[in-house]
């Protein structure tokens, strides 16, 4: 049953989150756009919904599907081992966000991927719609890699839906434009990620960009020295330097953003 439900909650969280984070954003803006909000909607949602049609076709559903099948077949670590319920899904949430902080890594590090990844960072302003904007190859390689690590670790479905929800949202919240109040960021960056630390990670400076490449938890970062904290917030520019024209960044572009000349 929960196979054939996860499709329906998770694009209820997306939805809601997106709805959610949108309004908060403006009444409450960290800062103005510098681009056209309406215009990057459309260019951001236009590539999710690409995005979603064909990952649909291409796997439809393969992860939730693939944590059913090792689960009933004793597939994979968790089913060598005996651990509580709570235990297992948190050594699945915690494992699995390691391995999405090494792919984030890599994809700023291995040329190829870079050609791909790229196309989030273009984005001229970072809002939550700044979480949906993939190009549909990486998250292929993505999602392809995903199910080889629910093989090898043998997660149960339950736990690929805590840690699919809680990637979702994360991901929407450190995105958004939304002013955080300080004392909340700093108790929150202790463990997780904060819009000001990912903020650093848009930046167009390619020093502050390479770093901070955590999605749910910051101890990655902390743990293997990529974190970086003390950058004057308001002076960060959102971007990357060889996409500064907003003409230059509609659905068609970033499409075959990875088969053009590469940038860093």
């Amino acid at each position: 049953m929960i196979e054939t439900d996860v499709p329906f909650l998770r694009f209820f969280l997306f939805a809601g989150g997106l709805l959610f984070f949108l309004a908060f954003e403006l009444v409450n803006p960290y800062r103005p756009s510098s681009v056209s909000k309406v215009t990057r909607w459309l260019n951001n949602l236009g590539i999710t919904l690409f995005n979603s049609m064909v990952l649909h076709l291409l796997f439809s559903g393969a992860i939730i599907v693939t944590a059913g099948y090792v689960e009933r077949h004793g597939i994979g670590v968790l089913n060598i081992v005996t651990l509580a319920s709570w235990s297992e899904v948190l050594v699945t949430v915690a494992f699995l966000d390691f391995m999405l902080y090494i792919w984030h890594l890599l994809n700023h590090e291995i040329p190829f991927f870079w050609r791909f990844h790229r196309v989030h960072h273009s984005d001229l302003n970072m809002d939550a719609s700044t979480a949906t904007r993939f190009h549909i190859g990486e998250l292929a390689m993505s999602t392809v890699i995903k199910v080889s690590l629910i093989f090898f670790l043998g997660a149960n479905a339950l736990s690929i839906v805590v840690f699919e929800s809680a990637v979702v949202l994360c991901a929407q919240f450190q995105h958004s434009s939304l002013q955080v109040p300080r004392w909340f960021e700093s108790l929150y960056w202790l463990l997780f990620v904060p819009p000001s630390m990912h903020r650093i990670h848009h930046s167009v400076i390619i020093r502050e960009r390479d770093t901070n490449y955590g999605t749910i938890f910051s101890v990655w970062d902390r743990i293997l020295g990529t974190l970086i904290k003390d950058i004057h917030q308001g002076g960060i520019r959102i971007g990357l330097g060889a996409y500064q024209k907003p003409g230059k960044l509609n659905l068609h572009h970033l499409l075959v953003m990875p088969f053009m000349r590469p940038v860093k």
